[in-house]
């Protein structure tokens, strides 16, 4: 690789995008590919590989990382893969997270804590190492994906939806510590959508995950656009989850529940 070639390669901006195998993280790894930037991408998923050869066709320069964030270990390598290149972060999504439906009382314990572990431990312990250097450089966009579900309390999904309200109360407290830098953090709050998220979480059988769902590349590009603008929060994508995200505002947490325990209830979809 020639000298002026090397330089016009570290030019690039560098961007990292946890969950980025598929869904919504691969539609985020997408749009910062497809607008020049070079992309650390991490997931514990077969298809990765499948992720880095389609995000590389863009002439991108695309840095796996298989991980379990639900690991100090885990966490730990995505961030030294990002000290490797050597460039400062312009960007960051933490996308990576889990469901588990059904019961509290039978859920192992096991689950319950990988779901704590990956949405919340993780993703403090990633925006701690990535914001500690986008303040020392003086510049930087932190997404984190959140959920309608961070607003109500979920019967049959508990853990979740607790776990999705700390990222959101997280992320909104990080902005506004923030306020007046050239820091910025964003919360998406996508609705359902249309991803493998509901059959990983054990939902399929719900009237939840039998319902209608947002298209992953309309609720990427939502949550994209309002990283770029330094948005607090974006409830993404159609009008039904924003009218969602409205009612809840105005909705006593003891009727969302008994809402949430009716869609959430294990065999309500059949």
């Amino acid at each position: 690789m020639t000298e002026e070639s090397n330089t016009t390669q570290t030019r690039r901006p560098l961007a990292l995008v946890t969950g980025a195998s598929r869904g919504i993280g691969l539609e985020l790894a997408k749009l910062f590919a497809q607008d020049g930037y070079d992309l650390v991408v991490v997931a514990d998923s077969d298809t990765l590989d499948s992720a880095v050869s389609e995000l590389a066709s863009t002439g991108a320069t695309i840095v796996p990382v298989r991980a379990d964030l639900r690991t100090e270990k885990g966490v730990e390598a995505v961030y030294a893969a990002v000290e490797e290149d050597g460039r400062p972060l312009a960007a960051a999504a933490l996308n990576a997270g889990v469901g588990r439906g059904g019961s509290f009382a039978d859920t192992p314990l096991a689950d319950t804590l990988a779901v704590i572990d990956l949405d919340v431990r993780s993703t403090v312990h990633l925006a701690k190492l990535i914001l500690d250097d986008m303040t020392r450089q003086g510049e930087g966009k932190v997404l984190f994906t959140s959920s309608v579900a961070s607003t109500m309390p979920g019967p049959y999904h508990a853990v979740y939806n607790a776990s999705k309200s700390f990222v959101q109360s997280f992320s909104e407290a990080l902005h506004s510590e923030l306020k007046g830098t050239a820091v910025t953090v964003t919360a998406l709050m996508p609705g359902p959508t249309n991803t493998h998220f509901f059959s990983r979480a054990a939902l399929d059988d719900t009237a939840l995950g039998q319902g209608p769902k947002d298209d992953p590349a309309e609720v990427a590009k939502q949550g994209y656009d309002a990283m770029w603008r330094g948005e607090r929060k974006v409830v993404a994508s159609s009008v039904l989850s924003k009218v969602m995200a409205a009612l809840d505002a105005a909705t006593p947490d003891a009727v969302k529940a008994a809402a949430h325990k009716v869609l959430a209830r294990p065999g309500s979809g059949r």
